[in-house]
């Protein structure tokens, strides 16, 4: 058997007319669909479809939004046969992640990044925070520039996505003077990136007092598969682990490159993307050019990769 591992996006991802295709064709899809909207009690699935983007992009419909993408994804490869043997989620994508390994029902999962959303949204004032991806610069001379900051702008390392990809999160005037200091130290862009608030910054601490109440009321369960958690970038299947280390991802770094080689010493014939983009497989190829993945998000994609998974080993 092929030994796949499970990739989920998070934010940044999501776009209008997200998992239509795979509505409109199969009816598991659909009843899903219509579960998350009972469960949610609003029309996710229309926002979903049509739009429109500024709303999709709010990070309490966002986050729901992806988790069901890849959700309905995953369910279909279940279906088919596919037995994955790890997973793994960037930020909101550790939720699908547990889902797919049945750490945490679905029917707790996405009310929780409904209210996981609300929470980070409130965590700081809208406007006032943002986040930025600096391109060819070591992790060491990032945080040694960020020292240089005066003690008002807080900014902090955000993702440690791939080699020379970091992303970091902060107060607005802090990222407009870390990005003129990284510029001047050697960073090759400082690209700002379209979300609402600082997110996996200490600006979110705030936020965390309350998602811990909320993560209490979620029965955790054991993982069926290891799932690579973002603050360790180490496997976890313990229940009290994967609680503990949900309260401390809105505000640690997310160790997705570090979690992608750690998977890779595993050994594995496939990253298999599930839900909307590709902007995972091309962080997994620019880690190690030699994996292979696969993004599924459309009837295509899937049938293209179930061919694969299929065929003789």
């Amino acid at each position: 058997m092929k030994r796949v591992a499970l990739l989920f996006p998070g934010q940044g991802s999501q776009t209008p007319g997200m998992a239509k295709a795979l509505y409109d064709e199969f009816p598991e899809v659909k009843q899903l669909f219509q579960q998350a909207d009972d469960l949610l009690g609003n029309q996710l699935s229309n926002l979903m479809f049509e739009g429109p983007e500024a709303e999709l992009t709010e990070t309490e419909n966002a986050q729901p939004a992806l988790l069901l993408s890849g959700i309905a994804v995953y369910k279909l490869l279940k279906e088919q046969g596919v037995d994955p043997i790890m997973a793994a989620g960037h930020s909101l994508g550790e939720y699908s992640a547990l889902v797919a390994a049945d750490a945490i029902s679905f029917d707790d999962a996405l009310p929780l990044v409904a209210t996981r959303g609300r929470l980070m949204e409130e965590a700081f004032p809208k406007g006032k925070g943002s986040m930025a991806a600096v391109l060819g610069m070591a992790q060491a001379d990032i945080e040694q520039t960020l020292e240089q900051l005066n003690e008002d702008d807080i900014v902090d390392i955000a993702n440690l996505n791939c080699p020379g990809q970091i992303v970091i999160s902060g107060s607005k005037e802090g990222i407009d003077a870390a990005a003129d200091l990284l510029k001047d130290n050697g960073a090759k862009r400082v690209l700002p990136l379209n979300v609402s608030g600082p997110f996996h910054s200490r600006l979110m601490k705030s936020a965390n007092e309350q998602f811990a109440k909320e993560l209490d009321r979620i029965d955790f369960h054991d993982a069926s598969i290891p799932v690579y958690a973002n603050v360790t970038a180490e496997p976890v299947k313990d229940k009290d682990s994967v609680k503990e280390l949900l309260v401390r991802q809105l505000y640690s770094p997310v160790r997705f490159e570090e979690s992608v080689r750690n998977m890779l010493d595993e050994g594995v014939d496939a990253f298999v993307e599930l839900g909307t983009g590709k902007v995972l497989s091309g962080l997994v190829r620019k880690i190690d050019r030699k994996a292979k993945t696969f993004a599924v998000q459309d009837p295509d994609s899937l049938n293209e990769f179930l061919t694969w998974y299929k065929e003789d080993s």
